[in-house]
């Protein structure tokens, strides 16, 4: 068994906006006091559908790992790194290549998806198609068996459990094994033997667990299997091998509710995005002038919270007393729209001094960021030299 791991990454996309603290970084904050975490900064994944407008993506990374640092993420606690400085991802996205089907590749929700959404751009590309296993690799070579992602991403962790399935199933064969399973059923004893044997065969044919389970319970009673012997006919009983590569969970996290300052989803393609270290007359400008309820059109009219993108705001930055004032208020038409988005505006404003504070020594100072990183991608491969000794010999890669 492994250690409990957790890896996540971004796109460098420059420097974030409240958006992304609220959907992604403040639960990374969190988990990196709970786990060991790794999170890196995917800029192969740019060049998937930016390969021809690479010049901004170096400013691009060093933004967005500023905002890193802004929002907490601790490299004290936490792997910080660059996807491009362990090239040990490209060898391990190429080696699963040669046995990844490519109808798995065709399948994946997002390649049709975002063909049609990015119709703009050339996307027919072996870069674009192979995405999701390069992402596979990005979780595989460090072993995590956690990756924080949104409901809408569940998938493309599914896709990567069965990129480590198959793996382990062609090249975690020790040699011999058949032959020592065999071995190892004699030592049952006659009667357990054939138990175990018709428990394997029903699980493996008809896919019943009661048989599993069944076969499990006698190789757990067993006096007379080593360890050695108990694990490998674990393993035959669930049609598995030697475990190379570890099966990621989903740990989901919950989805953010962030309007962008239009009403939309907040995205930077759309012009509507507050950033994270937003100045602070800038800030409370953007907020000031964000569109309310429609049917608000003079100060006495009454509105209704649920038809105004402030109020999603609230949901994030006000405590009950407040939200029950604001709802009063708005269908009363006891409060102008000013007055209900100030209590956003001081929220804020209050969450977002500590960011600057924690981002001020990196601006000042560029090589303390580079020496994080540098640090963070000498841990993060010597990790990944671990997995690939493993996955080279497993692949008979590995000449004396």
């Amino acid at each position: 068994m492994y250690p409990e791991r957790v890896l996540s990454g971004m796109r460098p996309t420059g420097a974030l906006h409240i958006g992304h603290y609220h959907g992604a970084l403040i639960n990374w904050v969190k988990l990196q006091h709970q786990y060991p975490c790794f999170f890196f900064v995917a800029d192969w994944h740019a060049l998937t559908t930016t390969y021809d407008e690479t010049s901004v993506i170096e400013k691009s990374v060093w933004d967005m790992l500023i905002d890193w640092l802004a929002a907490g993420v601790d490299p004290e606690r936490a792997t910080i790194f660059i996807q491009s400085r362990v090239p040990e991802h490209a060898e391990l996205t190429l080696l699963l290549s040669m046995s990844t089907p490519l109808g798995w590749l065709e399948r994946v929700p997002t390649y049709k998806d975002q063909l049609e959404k990015l119709s703009h751009k050339d996307l027919l590309t072996y870069g674009f198609l192979g995405y999701p296993l390069m992402q596979a690799a990005d979780i595989l070579i460090y072993r995590a068996n956690q990756v924080p992602v949104g409901a809408d991403q569940v998938s493309h962790i599914e896709f990567t459990r069965e990129i480590a399935r198959r793996f382990n199933h062609l090249y975690g064969r020790e040699a011999g094994f058949e032959d020592k399973v065999r071995e190892a059923i004699k030592k049952l004893g006659g009667k357990s033997a054939k138990l175990y044997e018709q428990a394997h065969k029903r699980y493996q044919e008809q896919g019943d667990v009661v048989a599993l389970d069944q076969g499990k319970a006698l190789l757990g009673e067993a006096k007379s299997l080593s360890q050695v012997d108990r694990e490998r006919l674990y393993g035959y009983l669930e049609g598995s091998y030697k475990q190379i590569l570890v099966e990621p969970q989903a740990l989901l996290t919950p989805a953010s509710r962030l309007p962008g300052l239009d009403g939309q989803k907040m995205s930077k393609s759309y012009g509507n995005t507050i950033a994270m270290r937003e100045e602070p007359d800038s800030l409370t400008k953007k907020i000031r002038t964000m569109p309310t309820d429609p049917a608000r059109v003079r100060r006495t009219d009454p509105g209704d919270p649920e038809k105004c993108p402030v109020w999603q705001l609230h949901q994030v930055y006000s405590d009950q007393d407040t939200r029950d004032w604001v709802v009063k208020g708005c269908k009363s038409a006891g409060i102008g729209c000013l007055e209900c988005k100030q209590p956003v505006i001081d929220a804020m404003l209050k969450e977002q001094e500590p960011m600057r504070e924690r981002a001020q020594p990196y601006l000042d100072r560029p090589g303390l960021l580079r020496d994080i990183v540098a640090n963070g991608c000498d841990n993060a491969r010597k990790a990944a030299q671990e997995t690939m000794r493993e996955v080279r010999a497993a692949m008979g890669l590995t000449y004396s």
